[in-house]
């Protein structure tokens, strides 16, 4: 593509910064000037491949032609009305098919907000109305958002948390099931009792709230005995079981929704990011009588289910259809795993695990080839030298020692196959 004059990322960062608060981050300092299913080219004109997928919401890669007629024709129609004012046919569609897409045999109702945070903040309120309880429990590692409940039920305190308390009260934070870290299932299940004992009755509690497969946590899978576990205890108190897909949900673990694989159902799904194919929007899918519970005018927001968001997200849905997108979910990860476990095996010292579901797939980093010494620093070193190459990725995990994969589902092989050959340039010169 064409250069722009004068307009480099070096002179649009010193904007940046000038403009913008120290507290926004930015992973690369890299200006993009546009973009096409897993490429993309910045202001300078240089080729890089996407693995970040703008945070796991590029399922569908960028511009997919089918989202961009949607959200084009929609455009020619109306853009917004507000939904509570005036109604819209997209968003009573979009609501009945994610209800026949999320499992559990029993009537379900959705409801949209706008992003991830809202969605999560709003299960909460949900739970709290049906249940006319309080507390909430979640998990160390967790992410959940960056508002005062996301942050709440967040279990990593820097950067998310730090300086921004106190938080709302009645969370707390039970163990997340990590083999690799020598955390059973029994254990945490054994950590939820403990709360039950020690901070708060299980009487108490409106909800527990469980990523999948945490994000910002580093990728851990949750066992699937370790949901079915948690719905019986649920169960049992008559405790909602959230289910924060925001992440994990629109296809990126090989089904719709991860929580599909755990042979139990959620009360209640958050989903955002990848749903709506980069427009902003997210949903909170449940059983019916628990979504009833609020009452009118208590659920809502300006911008909440914008009718583009919709159109766009329907044309996902449809896309994930026509081009069988779970079954491409699972090959793109089947191929992701195995370039990543190559490289592993030629530098053992310092991958101490590759680890995924479908194609959300990460690669932990440590040193001397203990995995309890993790490696931010080489973790750190990796990712800005595949940007230098032409490969953005992004880093995760507690310890920030996890290099992770959200490339789009739509990626053809052989670009998956240059960027993992970028990573393996990568380690080959690091390591």
């Amino acid at each position: 593509m064409q250069r722009e004059p004068n307009l480099n990322n070096a002179a649009l960062m010193a904007r940046r910064r000038a403009a913008l608060p120290a507290g926004l981050g930015q992973a690369h300092e890299i200006f993009v000037q546009r973009a096409e299913n897993a490429e993309v080219w910045d202001v300078e004109g240089k080729r890089y491949i996407d693995f970040a997928g703008g945070i796991a919401v590029l399922n569908t890669g960028h511009r997919h032609p089918a989202l961009v007629a949607a959200i084009s024709q929609q455009l020619e129609r109306f853009t917004h009305t507000c939904f509570q004012v005036l109604a819209y046919e997209p968003y009573v569609e979009l609501a009945e098919r994610l209800n026949a897409l999320a499992p559990g045999a029993f009537a379900k109702k959705s409801f949209f907000m706008t992003t991830g945070a809202e969605a999560v903040e709003n299960a909460v309120k949900v739970a709290r109305a049906y249940t006319k309880r309080s507390a909430i429990i979640a998990f160390g590692g967790g992410f959940h958002g960056r508002t005062m409940m996301g942050m709440a039920l967040t279990g990593k305190v820097a950067p998310y948390k730090t300086g921004f308390g106190p938080f709302p009260a009645e969370v707390f934070h039970a163990k997340f099931p990590c083999a690799l870290h020598g955390v059973s299932v029994d254990d945490a299940m054994a950590s939820v009792e403990a709360i039950f004992k020690y901070d708060v009755e299980a009487a108490r509690v409106a909800a527990i709230i469980l990523e999948p497969v945490q994000g910002e946590g580093g990728f851990y899978v949750a066992p699937p005995e370790f949901a079915q576990r948690l719905r019986a205890l649920c169960d049992q108190h008559g405790i909602v079981l959230i289910a924060d897909e925001v992440q994990t949900g629109a296809g990126r673990t090989g089904t719709w929704l991860a929580c599909e694989q755990w042979g139990v159902a959620p009360d209640i799904i958050t989903m955002a990011k990848s749903m709506a194919g980069g427009m902003p929007l997210s949903a909170i899918i449940g059983r019916a009588e628990i979504m009833d519970a609020p009452g009118p005018g208590g659920l809502g927001g300006t911008y909440a289910g914008n009718p583009l968001a919709c159109a766009s997200a329907l044309a996902v849905l449809d896309t994930f259809e026509k081009e069988g997108l779970l079954a491409r979910s699972q090959a793109v990860g089947d191929r992701l795993v195995a370039g990543l476990k190559a490289i592993a095996a030629k530098h053992p010292a310092v991958i101490g695990d590759v680890r995924g579901l479908g194609a959300m797939v990460a690669i932990e980093l440590c040193k001397g080839g203990d995995i309890h010494q993790p490696n931010a620093e080489l973790t750190s070193a990796v990712v800005k030298e595949a940007a230098k190459r032409g490969l953005i990725l992004l880093s995760c995990g507690s310890y920030a020692n996890v290099v992770r994969v959200l490339v789009p589902l739509t990626a053809q092989d052989a670009v998956l196959d240059e960027g993992l050959a970028i990573m393996a340039d990568c380690f080959d010169t690091l390591a």
